[in-house]
């Protein structure tokens, strides 16, 4: 599939874009109405966009005057019909006002996607990182990173 007509990759590049701007509704355009998420952040699961819209507003309104970069590696899609399955591995970059990096994180993600009019929608995301067998705490940095 030729990148700049990959329609994950334009999902993910208004993921990114929506993220670092802290917009809410332009977060939440790029999801379904029935969106089901299986976030690994303090709740098990979230239905509907009402529900996502929630974590988003949290997430945002809690990095007051700091911005979070997102970046994509390993990205990969499967394109069938009306349907599009799209995995990558996301780092999440905290930044102070300034431009100075504060912390970072490393996240698994897979996102469904489905055709809806004209747009993609992704109606199901599952987000994830392995976790160290003998701590039992996610390992929130990809092997070969500092932990």
């Amino acid at each position: 599939m030729n990148q700049s007509h990959d329609p994950f990759l334009q999902v993910l590049e208004s993921y990114k874009a929506a993220v670092r701007a802290k917009n809410v509704d332009a977060f939440l355009a790029i999801y379904d109405d029935d969106v089901h998420v299986f976030d690994m952040w303090s709740t098990w699961s979230l239905r509907g966009i009402e529900a996502w819209r929630a974590m988003a507003v949290g997430w945002f309104s809690s990095l007051g005057t700091e911005h979070v970069v997102v970046s994509a590696d390993e990205a990969q899609t499967t394109e069938i019909g009306q349907l599009l399955v799209g995995h990558a591995i996301l780092t999440y970059t905290a930044m102070s006002a300034e431009g100075k990096e504060l912390r970072s994180l490393d996240n698994r993600v897979t996102m469904a996607l489905r055709r809806t009019g004209s747009a993609w929608k992704i109606f199901h995301e599952h987000t994830s990182a392995p976790i160290d067998h003998r701590s039992t705490k996610a390992m929130l940095r990809r092997a070969g990173d500092d932990q």
